[in-house]
């Protein structure tokens, strides 16, 4: 809603504004003498600005009295701008509302004064901060351009080692078709590696496989050494019947020897008796030749020791 009316008032004294303007507003003395100690004004030259807040083309209520009748027959708009009474209770009701707005007024202009606080504080924060951000600008600026010339002279170092390697890159060439060449033989060996690994494993699982065998064989060692020591002992006793044996066959030899030396012996002693005797005791007891021949007997002896003659034994 608009208001109708804006009063402004400003003079070095208020009472002549409250004078002028009471015929018009007549609770306006009081309102702004409460507006005023509410706003704490207390010298001279204080600022009043007072809105009447009312409805266009329209009258305070009960103007001419309260149920009161006019003595004017004449319309209530065709009247002039004469004095009217109000009664007291409007005025007391128009007094409250206008009381209300202004305690609205003063608690919004309180916010306003504490938004304008806070402002003005986050003003001056702000100017300290472009203050300080002013001062740190500077420093900033010269770190930027420091590192600006750094960056510029890595770049131009950079460029003078790429023009460096230009003569590297002619070597580079040759050496990755190595690079390559020996990426092939690595992969080849890698193959090998797999299949010698394979092998490997399948070796070892042969292993396995062969450790019974293995026991096996070590038992059938055993047994041949066991065995070759009851043959080398079986051979050690065998030749010594057989040196047993050949020494009997020796002894027996030797016998036989004597045997026969002692025949002749015995022989050579007759045949010297029977010389000695004469030719009687020789037709008597028969020749030597006839009794005792020499085929039978030495076939007697030599018969039985037929195999062992002077060459030796028979093995």
């Amino acid at each position: 809603m608009k208001p109708k009316h804006k009063i402004t008032a400003e003079s070095h004294d208020s009472g002549i504004f409250f004078k002028k303007y009471r015929h018009i507003i007549p609770w306006v003395g009081y309102s702004a003498e409460l507006l005023r100690s509410e706003t704490g004004a207390q010298s001279k030259g204080s600022f009043f600005r007072i809105s009447v807040m009312s409805g266009r083309n329209r009258m305070s209520r009960h103007a001419d009295g309260y149920r009161g009748y006019h003595d004017d027959p004449r319309p209530l708009m065709n009247r002039g701008l004469g004095h009217l009474s109000v009664h007291p209770a409007a005025l007391e009701e128009e007094f409250a509302m206008k009381h209300r707005e202004m305690q609205r007024i003063i608690a919004e202009n309180r916010l306003v004064i504490d938004d304008n606080t806070l402002l003005q504080r986050e003003l001056t924060d702000a100017k300290d901060e472009i203050h300080r951000l002013g001062q740190v600008l500077p420093k900033l600026r010269a770190e930027k351009e420091a590192q600006s010339r750094e960056l510029i002279e890595r770049g131009l170092k950079l460029e003078a080692d790429l023009r460096a390697t230009e003569p590297i890159k002619a070597e580079v060439i040759p050496l990755r078709a190595e690079v390559q060449k020996l990426s092939a033989l690595r992969q080849e060996l890698s193959s090998q590696v797999q299949g010698l690994t394979q092998e490997i494993t399948r070796l070892q699982a042969e292993n396995q496989q062969l450790i019974p065998m293995r026991a096996d064989i070590d038992g059938m060692r055993n047994e041949l050494v066991e065995t070759r020591r009851a043959y080398e002992y079986e051979r050690k006793a065998s030749e010594e019947q057989v040196e047993q044996k050949q020494a009997m066959e020796n002894n027996l030899v030797s016998m036989a020897r004597e045997i026969e030396k002692l025949r002749a012996e015995q022989l050579n002693a007759g045949r010297r008796a029977r010389e000695r005797g004469g030719g009687g005791y020789g037709m008597m007891n028969g020749s030597p030749d006839m009794r005792y021949s020499r085929g039978s007997y030495g076939n007697g002896y030599s018969s039985g020791w037929g195999p062992y003659d002077k060459r030796g034994s028979r093995r």
